[in-house]
């Protein structure tokens, strides 16, 4: 599999730190070389939030991901920053419930889908990132998908062992987003 480099970004709070560890230990369960690099502001919740997700088969040379294969935004200000970024060929997943203009980019597959009232609806308030996660799944394909599984139970917290279930609901609903 090739290199697969991606911005995840939102607001502090919305999980896009865990949407990101959730891919990066993906990419560690199945032996890739994998880079992770969380970005925050100084406010943390309610501040920006993003994080650079590198997965590939070669040694990385940097964790910072400045052209992205893929742009995972929660909202605007965070569409806004990365749009033009997006590399030729690349998949943008938008959160439309939280992201009201979203522009078409020629050359870039968009993926607008309102997320955060998927999650709502679902009774999974809160997991609109790992519904988002599920989607680029579906998308692209960076990893096998018993590997997600594998992944959500390493990145949830024994404290919160009972959200592991939750989690793979979420995800579930992301990858039917898809068909």
């Amino acid at each position: 599999m090739a290199t697969q480099s991606m911005v995840l970004a939102g607001f502090g709070g919305q999980g896009i730190l865990f949407a990101g560890k959730l891919i990066a230990y993906a990419g560690l369960i199945e032996g890739r070389e994998v880079s992770w690099l969380p970005s925050y502001g100084p406010e943390m919740r309610g501040g920006t939030a993003n994080c650079s997700v590198t997965l590939s088969d070669e040694a990385i040379g940097s964790p910072l991901v400045v052209e992205p294969m893929v742009l995972m935004a929660l909202n605007q200000p965070s569409l806004d920053k990365f749009v033009n970024a997006v590399l030729p060929d690349g998949i943008i997943l938008a959160d439309s419930a939280m992201v009201p203009n979203i522009p078409e980019v020629d050359g870039v597959k968009v993926c607008a889908l309102p997320a955060t009232t998927m999650a709502e609806e679902a009774g999974l308030k809160g997991l609109a990132n790992v519904i988002m996660v599920g989607r680029l799944f579906a998308e692209t394909g960076f990893c096998k998908r018993e590997t997600l599984d594998a992944a959500i139970e390493k990145c949830v917290p024994p404290k919160k062992a009972a959200m592991i279930e939750k989690n793979k609901q979420a995800l579930e609903i992301g990858i039917q987003s898809a068909q």
